[in-house]
């Protein structure tokens, strides 16, 4: 018997089926069953099916004589299930990666309840994905399982069948099946949850969503839609024969008006010249159903009444002033907005016309972001070594916390900053351009750029488009024409910008100033990160920092980071920093052993809190090289990256140091210990001499000593041998004692036995 049964019903999915059965064969939880149902669909479904059915025992295949639609091909499915739990997937749509590995854990934390409620994203062909918008409602409130007087709240999320897992006995004995029609979650979702004993909820998107450009059903004109008056009559029927449940009617009266008025005004669903038999039809269903106290808000007791009374042409009245007040809003909206914008460029073209303040300085980061970076350590510098300059930072209000107090907080866009712009003799920026800046003479441009290059750059970036994107080149190069310095950490940073920048600047190769805080920072300062990171004491803290894909249209985990942290045993610690957000929301799953960091504003204060970093091609290997503790590459898909963006050298043959080809074998790296061994060090040593040769901690010094104070007698730099960074607070001296035992690798895995 499989812990799962997942039921898909196909009817004309042809282009989207295969992706649909991949991703339930490919869940990390194989204790399942397929059911995959041909509603005698006239493409490709059918064979589609039998393909996977031939590949893997686990898909049963089923072909109905005739189309029956989506709810009776779901109960043929339910009558072959024999899973403990039932699970429905649409099949266009997809299970998100270790969506059932989670569930399994979930359904069993919470002692087998009858419905587990879990979220969902809306995908877009554009690769977009946006949450569910009342997440909120699947937060652990109380204890669990619970039943639905507990948490009504349930009732505001999608009234789907697909988000929920269901126990096969419990819809057994109940005796539920989905009727025929349109809408036939509608008296399956509300009869199931309103009699569940028992109910818990997942808060992690499980299920991929997809929003079809053309081809959706309840996208279709069509009189069908009509069907929606049934479906309800079978749910206030099932009340009724329920006296226990008939608390729940003024909650569903009101739902179900609310949903009638979504299909009487979605202008894709009721043919022309229908609406007002729709309307009129809903009048008289409101008044067989009609609850009372089901009234809600203002603005829905006002759809309540033009549906109960039938007011067609009242209600076209109204929706046509509604849109005509709502696109004067628009037009009024923009005139301020495009007259604010002329104000703003007479006011920075009259600023120009006053004199340069050399006792100015305006800093700011990439996309309005708050402190740090190099950018941020210049400004610390320049306010300890020449106090007598006023420092200005320009950033989004959301990251004025991170400023600190002796600088001049700026809001990018507002009068204050284009005066600061025009007025201030030094401008310090890690981006490429500074939209509207018109160069003064006198003024100073200092380019930090973002990290050391390993991907391709600037001009390089002509011949790979798919990494170039929307650059605009002439525009960049105009930018590069406004740099007076740009600071560099080595000589292959030198000479990449350079070539691939090209411009008259002068380069200042003085090292990373963003580096300089691993050699001013304190144990104390590490063990304080470490505890508002909620790192637990004593725990080997790994910071895992994937590069972006450019050859990918969405992101995507590349490691199952809960398997990983399961499988080394509870001393280790993951801090998970990615560059995007897949849902726009909260992180797609989480524990005490796997932090989600990727908001955090500091990614200096990151490295200083870990013990290790996993990453394969992202910059940031270079400034943790500096910091002289473990560096391990994860790296299992060079070709296409290197195909995609380029690369200025592979980093396979000269790493940072251990290098992994796949998740087990990152690991055995460190189950072994070879993380931390002798010929990692020796690997991480070659590498900084090569790529931090002057991060010694007084980089931003001796750049604010050249370019501010125009001393030509800099700070020497410490040799290699002579710098201390900080070192971490987790630090082991051999590989930790595991609890539990690493699987036997898979044939052809590397053996590590270099222990250090």
């Amino acid at each position: 018997m499989p812990r799962f049964s997942v039921i898909v019903p196909a009817y004309q999915v042809q282009a989207y089926l295969h992706e649909c059965l991949e991703s339930v064969l490919s869940q990390s939880y194989p204790d399942l069953e397929l059911i995959a149902v041909d509603d005698c669909s006239p493409d490709a479904c059918g064979a589609v099916i039998d393909e996977f059915a031939a590949r893997d025992p686990r898909v049963r295949a089923v072909h109905l004589p005739r189309n029956t639609g989506l709810g009776p091909a779901r109960n043929a499915g339910m009558e072959r299930a024999t899973g403990d739990y039932l699970v429905f997937l649409d099949g266009d749509d997809t299970l998100t990666p270790d969506a059932l590995l989670a569930l399994a854990d979930r359904l069993k934390e919470t002692g087998e309840p009858d419905v587990l409620v879990y979220d969902y994203a809306r995908t877009y062909w554009s690769g977009e994905a946006v949450r569910n918008r009342v997440a909120a409602e699947l937060t652990e409130q109380g204890p669990a399982p619970f039943r639905l007087e507990d948490r009504p709240g349930l009732l505001n999320l999608l009234m789907v069948a697909w988000n929920k897992a269901y126990r096969r006995e419990f819809v057994e004995r109940a005796g539920f099946t989905f009727p025929p029609g349109y809408y036939e979650d509608t008296p399956w979702t509300y009869p199931v949850l309103m009699t569940a004993e028992s109910i818990a909820t997942l808060d992690r998107v499980c299920v991929h969503y997809r929003q079809r450009r053309a081809g959706g059903i309840l996208r279709t004109t069509s009189e069908r839609h009509f069907d929606v008056f049934d479906q309800y009559d079978r749910v206030f029927a099932f009340l009724d024969e329920r006296p226990a449940l008939r608390r729940w009617r003024p909650v569903l009266f009101r739902r179900m008006v609310d949903h009638l008025v979504t299909v009487y005004t979605r202008r894709d669903r009721l043919p022309r010249g229908s609406r007002a038999a729709f309307l009129r039809r809903a009048r008289v269903h409101c008044r067989r159903h009609r609850t009372p106290g089901a009234a809600g808000s203002a603005r829905a007791r006002v759809h309540h009444t033009m549906v109960r009374y039938g007011l067609h042409r009242t209600y076209r009245a109204l929706r046509l002033a509604a849109a005509l007040r709502r696109r004067w809003a628009r037009i009024a909206g923009r005139l301020p907005r495009a007259l604010r914008r002329a104000a703003l460029r007479l006011h920075y073209r009259l600023q120009r016309l006053l004199p340069l303040r050399a006792d100015r300085a305006v800093f700011a980061a990439d996309g309005g972001r708050g402190h740090g970076g190099d950018p941020g350590a210049l400004e610390s510098a320049l306010r300890e070594l020449a106090p007598h300059i006023r420092t200005a930072w320009a950033a989004r209000p959301e990251y004025h916390h991170t400023l600190p107090p002796g600088a001049r907080r700026l809001v990018p866009g507002t009068a204050a900053h284009w005066s600061a712009l025009a007025r201030s003799a030094y401008l310090v920026t890690d981006a490429d351009t500074v939209p509207g800046l018109v160069k003064r003479k006198g003024q100073t441009v200092v380019q930090t750029r973002r990290g050391t290059p390993l991907g391709h750059e600037g001009l390089d970036l002509l011949e790979r488009p798919a990494a170039a994107r929307d650059t605009d080149f002439a525009r960049l190069l105009a930018g590069v024409d406004q740099w007076d310095y740009v600071v560099s950490a080595d000589r292959h940073s030198t000479l990449t910008w350079e070539r691939v920048c090209p411009g008259r600047y002068t380069t200042l190769e003085y090292g990373r100033p963003r580096t300089d805080r691993f050699h001013t920072a304190t144990g104390a300062d590490v063990a304080r990160l470490r505890e508002s990171l909620g790192v637990p004491e004593g725990s080997v803290a790994i910071l895992y920092a994937p590069a972006h894909r450019d050859y990918r249209r969405t992101q995507r985990r590349l490691l199952d980071l809960e398997r990983v942290v399961r499988r080394l045993g509870p001393r280790f610690v993951v801090l998970s920093l990615a560059d995007h957000h897949p849902y726009g929301g909260p992180r797609e799953a989480a524990s005490d052993r796997v932090l989600d960091v990727s908001g955090h504003p500091d990614v200096t204060a990151l490295c200083l809190a870990s013990d290790a970093l996993v990453t394969d091609y992202s910059t940031l290997m270079f400034d943790y090289a500096g910091l002289d503790r473990p560096v391990v590459l994860h790296i299992d898909d060079w070709e296409a990256y290197e195909a995609a963006r380029g690369a200025y050298f592979d980093p396979r043959a000269f790493p940072p140091g251990a290098v992994a080809g796949g998740e087990d074998e990152l690991i055995d790296i460190f189950a072994s210990g070879h993380w931390c061994g002798a010929r990692s060090a020796r690997l991480r040593a070659d590498f900084r001499a090569r790529f931090c040769p002057y991060d010694d901690g007084r980089a931003a010094e001796r750049v604010v000593r050249r370019v501010v104070l125009g001393e030509s007698d800099l700070p020497p730099v410490v040799p290699m041998d002579g710098r201390r960074p900080v070192p971490s607070a987790g630090a082991v001296s051999g590989p930790p004692a595991l609890t539990t035992v690493p699987q036997q690798q898979p044939a052809g895995a590397l053996t590590v036995t270099d222990r250090g």
